[in-house]
């Protein structure tokens, strides 16, 4: 259900507000030992009494079969994400690379057409230039900034327009509303990645967009020890996406999406959190040291403004220096667990992505990216003054 209503698949209805729904998304059926927590369901196949009993399952009357098409863990994931999105499915798979590809297959297919922004993930990059390309679909990348520059893209064959709402590593705010009125005017459909937000910031589903989509592998899960991704939309396309996964054999294990569970109860905590630290840092940074740029988004949601932070050192710092003097403050290629880390996009996030594309987004030698996490703020600050002053040219 959307909205403050959660429904639980026996068909009890609480209302619950958000905080609240991130613990109370699961129920337990545990049922003889009464288990407190969910169990995890580490089986690859469901036993069945008779032939009748197997053919109930695919006639709608059972939920599993086999974990490769479902499982009481993975289940979990997927309507869990959906609930905090305001989105009546959800599907958990391997990673957040597969839930874009899946739901990219459930809207478009070969000889279609999709409109993607000019400042991806790189690894989505790669994804739209290279496979879904080879596979038939056609892809145009164009400035997001201006509408009109998708309106000049727009072909006969063009289905879908995809989007970061905010994006990875330099922090652009996607106008979520106006792209998927936009999609709606022009007859498109809208998919979202909102990894970076988390459902906790805002929920692109909301605003109208047909899919959205997490690596549950950052916010969701929320520890660095989980590869997940989460797809979640109208229940139309979460069906289509869940055929392709499949056929496909992207999904997740039951260990891992139990593992995914148990980071979404704590989502709101790490994420306030997380939000309130990034923002302390990102002043800092713009009033107390010579960055060229400092990335952090503006009104994003009334909860915070997000846990990511990038900046532009320039030419007064030595980047090597900074990286090697930012101590217990760790260099991962990834984001989002509970400790502060940083990355470099040059030769990570966006190493396949074409230099001259790199240089126009503003991806320079001397940009990073800071995951902020649950530390102290005044130690955070205190670790990134001390890589500065080492790194200071002289």
């Amino acid at each position: 259900m959307i909205g403050d209503n959660i429904k639980f698949r026996s068909g009890e209805v609480l209302t619950k507000r958000f905080d609240t729904k991130t613990v109370h998304f699961q129920e337990n059926d545990g049922e003889k030992n009464k288990s407190k927590a969910k169990p995890i369901y580490q089986t690859s196949s469901f036993a069945f009494n008779d032939l009748n009993d197997m053919e109930e399952y695919f006639q709608g009357g059972k939920d599993h079969l086999y974990t490769r098409y479902s499982n009481p863990n993975t289940d979990d994931l997927g309507y869990g994400v959906a609930q905090l999105e305001g989105a009546p499915a959800g599907l958990a798979t391997s990673s957040g690379m597969s839930a874009i590809l899946v739901g990219v297959l459930s809207i478009a297919s070969p000889g279609d057409h999709m409109i993607v922004p000019l400042d991806l993930y790189g690894g989505t990059y790669s994804l739209f230039q290279q496979e879904i390309q080879e596979w038939g679909l056609q892809v145009t990348v164009v400035d997001f900034k201006d509408h009109k520059n998708i309106e000049e893209a727009i072909q006969s064959n063009t289905k879908l327009l995809y989007a970061e709402s905010v994006t990875n590593p330099l922090l652009r705010q996607e106008n979520i509303e106006a792209l998927t009125k936009f999609a709606r005017n022009h007859e498109l459909h809208a998919m979202i990645d909102n990894t970076f937000p988390s459902p906790y910031l805002i929920q692109p589903f909301t605003d109208g967009a047909d899919l959205v989509v997490h690596s549950a592998t950052k916010y969701i899960g929320g520890h660095s020890d989980v590869s997940a991704g989460v797809l979640v939309g109208t229940e139309e396309l979460i069906a289509k996406a869940k055929k392709k996964m499949i056929n496909i054999g992207a999904n997740l294990s039951p260990f891992e999406a139990w593992l995914g569970c148990r980071g979404l109860k704590t989502l709101s905590l790490r994420m306030a959190k997380q939000s309130e630290n990034a923002e302390k840092l990102a002043r800092w940074f713009k009033k107390n040291t010579g960055a060229t740029v400092v990335y952090y988004p503006e009104n994003l949601s009334e909860k915070g403004n997000g846990a990511m932070v990038s900046v532009d050192l320039g030419d007064d710092y030595d980047i090597y220096s900074f990286f090697e003097s930012l101590g217990w403050i760790k260099i991962v290629p990834t984001l989002a667990g509970v400790e502060t880390t940083v990355s470099y996009p040059l030769n990570t996030s966006h190493r396949t992505v074409p230099v001259e594309i790199r240089q126009q987004l503003g991806i320079t030698p001397g940009t990073a990216r800071i995951s902020v996490g649950i530390e102290d703020s005044e130690d955070i600050i205190e670790q990134f003054s001390k890589a500065l002053e080492h790194a200071k040219k002289s």
